[in-house]
């Protein structure tokens, strides 16, 4: 009998495809399992939110923030240990590509999948991988229409049900536990609300609805309804607070109308929120509507999707590069000790790496674990999130001669030349804001006020997140374009309770009161407040609105008390939306006296 020579290269081709295969199912069973507990922990947050736990609610949101890693360290470790994946070919990880798109053509959340795949590749694969052969740089299945069974958002038809009914179906539709106070009163003041917001001229057209994302959005003490109202083909974005009163019975806070109110609430500066989706590709399209500005990478790091916020964002950086011919410079303002910053002056975000040469004796790693600290932390509207990335390719061509040089001077470890790329090892990137500073020494008297009043709301509102910023100088915060004031130097900050703040002791001598040295003993986690004023309130002006609005941050007294309230399980209230747009604070008294309007028409 003849050989068959064939039959060999069929059998390695047959092992190669099975090999190839094994690895791509190995690959989506990781991410399988990570969607499955991120979903788990939204589902928790509900039943925790129902039962007032909201310190609980804070805790699934810091711990859920880690899962990423988690679940890619376990896959890679089961690829090494199964494969020996990082010595398969070049065939066979193109082979692994082709079977994971065929795969993820039943899946609800493909985008996510692509991600975890680029995710455990280049924990396995070097750098020199990472295109669209082996890795998706480009997604390769479409989210446009994807949706699931319940569709992502429900309608309501206020011309066939009525106004009334249509909102109590609403809120009834989330299938809380928890009692509301009086909902009817809430309808009642939700509609005013309606009424004062939309045109005096407003009138339902045929196609008029209230459409809500089908499942509430948590963060600390709120549950978010977010949604729209359709009226001849317009859109009226709406998102609605629900609240607990002392005995866990609900009502509704406010009633925000409008993308910019509705952009406060996905404000990088805030925690993420919990929500349960079955398709985030849905929630994020239904979000786009609402606040068409904000890009996609914002939207699912918000919803907790940080790794796939990375991943958009990043491709939305090559696409600006190839469509831009800015260079990347030094960002403006006073350099700092750390953190060397530079930016693309056509791009809003600033690219910041930890220096070699540091002006403070601290490590590496304990700048990293400063970061960390805030991105798991409730940051309260008041503290910057970051995008933290590994080896990023900038065009040589693009980099300035005088940030190179700056980069090559401070930071020669995180930088490698390769070819006409420059290849940064390590980086946050994080949203541009004008730096605090500066923007005192542009504005008139007028801004100057709200600037000094937002920046103490900005200390006051960290505090009440158990955070003590540590070095408060104006140059560590920056003005959003919101006209927000933001905190974004965390090398020196601190939770609130292992500070002991202390009142400077009186000179026991003249001598004392000469003495350019203290007379006092310090200990390392001492605060004196009262010092405060001699670096932050040297122009006349600005003490005079800071005394006027914040005198109490210079007592130790008001610094001890937060300490108190924070050690007796308190959580302040630091709510994203003005004051003036609450109900009434679940005050019943106060909630009896609004307006009775029953329709918006």
């Amino acid at each position: 009998m003849t050989s068959n020579p064939i039959a060999p290269t069929v059998a390695a081709g047959a092992r190669t495809d099975d090999l190839a295969a094994g690895i791509a199912d190995t690959i989506l069973a990781g991410f399988d399992r990570h969607y499955r507990l991120f979903r788990y922990h939204a589902q928790q947050a509900k039943s925790r939110f129902e039962a007032g736990d909201f310190h609980g609610i804070r805790r699934l949101a810091s711990e859920r923030i880690a899962f990423y890693d988690q679940r890619v360290k376990e896959a890679v470790q089961r690829l090494h240990s199964e494969y020996q994946a990082t010595a398969q070919s070049e065939v066979i990880w193109q082979a692994v590509k082709r079977h994971y798109v065929r795969r993820l053509s039943e899946s609800h959340q493909p985008e996510l999948a692509e991600t975890f795949f680029n995710s455990v590749c280049c924990k396995i694969l070097h750098r020199t991988y990472f295109n669209n052969d082996f890795i998706f740089v480009r997604p390769a299945v479409a989210t446009d229409h994807l949706d699931a069974e319940p569709a992502a958002y429900r309608s309501y038809y206020p011309l066939l049900s009525g106004w009334r009914e249509s909102v109590r179906g609403m809120l009834a539709d989330f299938g809380l536990a928890c009692p509301f106070i009086d909902v009817e009163q809430d309808i009642r003041l939700l509609l005013a609300a309606a009424r004062a917001h939309l045109p005096a001229a407003f009138a339902p057209s045929p196609d008029c609805q209230i459409q809500v994302l089908s499942n509430l959005f948590y963060r600390n003490k709120g549950a978010y309804v977010i949604g729209r109202l359709i009226n001849d083909a317009d859109a009226v974005p709406f998102a609605l607070p629900l609240l607990q009163d002392a005995r866990g019975r609900l009502y509704v806070d406010a009633a925000l109308f409008g993308s910019e109110m509705l952009e406060s609430l996905f404000n990088f500066s805030r925690a993420y929120f919990m929500v349960d989706m079955e398709v985030p590709s849905a929630y994020v399209r239904f979000l786009r509507s609402l606040i068409p500005n904000k890009p996609d990478a914002e939207f699912y790091t918000m919803l907790g999707l940080q790794k796939q916020g990375k991943t958009l964002f990043y491709r939305d950086l090559l696409h600006h590069l190839s469509h831009s011919h800015d260079q990347f410079v030094i960002a403006p303002g006073i350099k700092g000790l750390v953190m060397g910053v530079f930016t693309l002056p056509s791009f809003p975000y600033v690219f910041k790496v930890i220096k070699d040469v540091r002006g403070k004796d601290i490590s590496r790693d304990f700048i990293k674990s400063q970061y960390q600290l805030v991105k798991v932390h409730d940051r309260v509207g008041r503290m910057a999130d970051t995008w933290e990335y590994s080896d990023v390719r900038f065009p040589l061509s693009r980099i300035s001669e005088e940030l190179l040089s700056e980069l090559e001077t401070t930071a020669p470890s995180l930088i490698e030349r390769d070819g006409d790329s420059l290849v940064i090892r390590h980086m946050y990137i994080e949203r541009r804001m004008t730096p605090l500073n500066i923007h005192l020494e542009r504005v008139d008297a007028t801004e100057r006020a709200r600037a000094i009043g937002e920046y103490g709301q900005a200390i006051k509102d960290m505090v009440a997140a158990n955070i003590f910023p540590g070095d408060m100088l104006y140059k560590n915060f920056g003005v959003t374009r919101q006209g927000r004031v933001v905190f974004y130097d965390y090398d020196e900050v601190a939770y609130l309770t292992t500070c002991n703040f202390r009142r400077v002791p009186p000179p026991r001598t003249p001598e004392d009161e000469m003495a350019s040295e203290p007379w006092y003993s310090v200990g390392p986690h001492d605060v004196f407040p009262e010092e405060f004023d001699s670096f932050l309130l040297g122009h006349s002006d600005i003490r005079k609105h800071f005394m006027a609005q914040h005198a109490e941050l210079l007592d130790p007294e008001y610094w001890q008390d937060r300490q108190c309230r924070i050690r007796a399980g308190q959580l302040d209230d630091v709510f994203p939306y003005p004051e003036r747009l609450r109900f009434g604070r679940g005050d019943s008294a106060q909630r009896a006296a609004a307006p009775t309007e029953e329709t918006v028409q």
